[in-house]
């Protein structure tokens, strides 16, 4: 599921259910001992998929720690970011020549619980989110843009190293036509309940990535499918005349000169 929104330069590792054949170092078994069955096995799930992800970079299995903001520390020359939730784990990694951030992030597809879009969003997504949505199966709007906002945060922490509220980020969303719809069943139908498309933040506090370049917005995919959303955002390292930040497999991008506090090391 992941795959479909990041681009070829990453790479993406998910698990549906606990995954019985990753194990821990101890550096990362020490931080769980006394954590409950379940975040144990979550814990130890996303960093199995972080090291397939890993390998498929071509490199060796390494410890994944928690650093500041627990925004996880990669192995130099590496980028990435991790997400977990009921159902759902996922890495998604790319060498820091091809990429200078990801941030991702997956959540149930249900409504938010009462009063959490209203402290998550400002005036325009709060119409957005409560605008009926016409088809049978049911989109939970509040979900995608609270997911959407996680994957933000998760991109811009490490990139530009300062906290980023909720209301500090407006984000508006692109649905792909049918035609346009990554998930398909062999005969190229897309998948009963599946929803996909793109969404642009635009970050309404200055920020600065590595080399001076001004970070105003972000573009990532979303998708909804199998009971849950996705979000990611790739940020391309590019020559500092390029764009300050973009992601996904259309090239979407959003000029520099454009213009919520997550949980960066889900």
């Amino acid at each position: 599921m992941i795959e479909t929104l990041i681009p070829a330069e990453a790479c993406a590792s998910e698990a549906f259910g606990p995954d019985g054949s990753a194990v821990l170092y101890p550096q990362e078994a020490a931080l769980v001992a006394a954590a409950t069955n379940e975040r144990r096995e979550e814990f130890t799930t996303v960093r199995g998929c972080a090291r397939r992800a890993l390998a498929a970079l071509g490199l060796p299995p390494a410890p994944v720690l928690p650093g500041k903001r627990n925004v996880p520390r990669w192995p130099a020359g590496v980028v990435g970011s991790m997400t977990h939730c009921s159902g759902y784990r996922a890495a998604v990694l790319a060498r820091d020549t091809d990429l200078m951030a990801v941030g991702i992030d997956a959540e149930p597809h249900r409504p938010l619980p009462r009063g959490v879009l209203e402290a998550i969003a400002l005036r325009e997504e709060l119409a957005w989110a409560r605008t009926p949505v016409a088809g049978a199966a049911p989109f939970h709007r509040d979900r995608l843009l609270f997911s959407a906002k996680e994957a933000v945060y998760k991109t811009w922490y490490p990139l530009v190293g300062t906290e980023l509220e909720f209301e500090d980020a407006l984000i508006s969303f692109h649905e792909d036509s049918p035609g346009d719809t990554l998930e398909a069943d062999p005969g190229g139908t897309p998948a009963a309940g599946t929803r996909a498309g793109t969404f642009r933040a635009r970050v309404l506090r200055p920020g600065t990535a590595p080399g001076g370049h001004p970070v105003t917005a972000f573009t990532g995919r979303w998708t909804v499918h199998r009971g849950l959303v996705a979000t990611a955002i790739t940020v391309p390292a590019r020559p500092p005349s390029a764009t300050a930040a973009t992601a996904g497999r259309d090239g979407d991008t959003a000029a520099g000169t454009d213009g919520g506090v997550g949980h960066p090391g889900r």
